[in-house]
């Protein structure tokens, strides 16, 4: 038998509680299977392992020279040599990096005092998710930037809102823009709200209820830049809930983007023409040569196919008796690639939004060519005739009837106070500087003064608040990235100063 396959056997147990190696059927399936979900850990294993090493030495658990020996073999593997391969029949991420160790330094046997490796492969899940939390918080960030820059821009391009896939009131793109703007924001306060969950050390709590060898869970949260420890120690190693909240979040986030990049694609198209997709965010037909297939936007809603499937195998995963490796397996895979691919919608989305070309002329148009203003003369009908607004309700959907939608130039007010006698048997008095105040877009879209209209101060109190939201939610941002990026570089660099003294 060769030393590697020693070294195999003995980080896989074998010949202790084990009489045999896996098979190879077990290997290429389950144990190939779970190393697949954990090869990004690596790096992060590598910090729990420091981080554990330098506390339970400095504790007495681990004795200061073999402690010494273990932190410099775990420094070098922390840059991946090319000597470090990680295979199936190694078992998982933490056994792999054993088994390197072992090869090189009798020290490793200290490696796992007092926890299990499910301790140390569950902490580099949570500081991956951590900063995967804070990168998608950025991307977010981008994105709600470019929301309201385009909103600005266009807080004056009037276009017909649409219910139902109908045109309902005159809006401005801008307007409707910000109606995704304030979901996203939302999605970054359940963002930081889960980082601060996240943000607590399950190191030290040894299997599930502590360890007899002292393992400083207090210095261990210091060490890798955690907030606090999480209390209870079963807890901590079997958190299935916080998994169902991250997908959640990203679920909720990425069906607020395919909601407008279904819209979007409905608007490309040659029948609503309101907009157009840069070329290098389309894919050309094969066979249709006229076609211009808006691939950014059908991407998008596919990610959210994906997330939607994600967050119930995920809470399915959970559904479990307490304490099953199947609570995290596929999860420490699976959670991390949806956090990615949710982070490069949003980028997506956020260089498809600044590039599209939005046809302002068409949604003018659109505006005039239908009976988008029909709420706005009702509502006319209500401050100039004394007309309560089921009365003016019932007077407008006559002349809807009445008037083809391409021939409304054609009403004038005698028009509609003839119908009015028709229809409620009753004389109002309407002037045509009434009727066309009611039955012109621009007007219409500055009556709107409430808090959350279209008319300009309305729109621009929105914007600012959007920004002042935002500001907050990027220097939170920067701040948790600078702090976290400092605690890592001061474990490496607390590691090396062991081995030069």
């Amino acid at each position: 038998m060769s030393d590697a396959a020693s070294i195999q056997q003995q980080v896989l147990e074998i010949g202790t509680r084990l009489t045999s190696a896996p098979s190879d059927c077990l290997i290429e399936s389950a144990f190939a299977w779970e190393l697949s979900h954990q090869q990004h850990l690596f790096e992060a294993v590598g910090l729990v392992d420091l981080a554990h090493t330098l506390s339970t030495m400095e504790l007495g658990t681990i004795p200061r020279q073999q402690g010494v020996e273990l932190l410099r073999f775990l420094l070098a593997l922390q840059d991946k040599p090319d000597s470090f391969k990680a295979i199936p029949a190694g078992g998982d991420i933490y056994t792999n990096r054993e088994a390197w160790l072992a090869e090189r330094t009798a020290a490793v046997k200290w490696l796992g005092a007092g926890r299990a490796r499910r301790e140390a492969i569950t902490s580099a899940f949570v500081l991956d998710v951590r900063q995967r939390l804070l990168r998608l918080s950025e991307t977010l960030i981008m994105l709600a930037e470019t929301f309201i820059n385009r909103a600005e821009s266009d807080k004056n391009t009037l276009m017909p809102d649409y219910t139902y896939l109908q045109a309902a009131q005159p809006t401005t793109f801008g307007h409707y823009l910000l109606g995704f703007t304030y979901p996203l924001l939302r999605d970054l306060a359940r963002l930081d709200g889960l980082l601060e969950k996240v943000n607590r050390s399950p190191m030290g709590c040894g299997s599930t209820n502590g360890s007899r060898l002292p393992q400083g869970r207090e210095q261990l949260a210091e060490l890798l830049g955690f907030a606090d420890i999480i209390p209870h120690a079963r807890d901590a190693m079997w958190q299935a809930d916080l998994s169902i909240e991250n997908s959640a979040l990203l679920t909720a986030c990425i069906v607020n983007l395919s909601r407008l990049a279904e819209d979007l694609q409905i608007f490309s198209t040659q029948e609503f023409a309101l907009l157009e997709l840069d070329d290098q965010h389309a894919r050309a037909s094969k066979i249709m040569p006229q076609k211009k297939n808006p691939f950014a936007l059908t991407h998008i809603r596919a990610i959210a196919n994906k997330m939607i499937g994600l967050t119930a195998s995920v809470c399915a995963s959970a559904r479990t008796p307490s304490g099953q490796p199947d609570n995290r397996l596929m999860i420490y895979g699976e959670l991390p690639e949806g956090m990615q691919l949710v982070e490069q919608a949003a980028a997506l989305m956020s260089e498809t939004l600044q590039r599209l070309s939005f046809k302002s002329d068409r949604a003018y148009a659109l505006i005039g060519s239908g009976w988008a203003l029909a709420t706005d003369l009702a509502e006319a009908l209500v401050q100039y005739c004394d007309l309560d607004f089921r009365s003016a309700h019932q007077l407008v959907a006559s002349l809807v009837r009445e008037y083809p939608a391409h021939s409304d130039l054609k009403m004038d007010a005698d028009s509609v106070m003839r119908m009015s006698e028709k229809v409620l048997g009753k004389s109002i008095t309407l002037t045509d500087a009434q009727l066309k105040s009611a039955l012109t877009p621009e007007e219409a879209i500055q009556q709107r003064k409430e808090a959350g209209g279209t008319a300009s101060a309305s729109l621009d109190a929105m914007l600012a608040d959007c920004r002042q939201q935002l500001n907050v939610f990027r220097e939170k941002t920067q701040a948790n990235k600078t702090f976290f990026e400092y605690k890592r570089q001061s474990l490496l660099q607390r590691a090396e100063s062991y081995i030069r003294t």
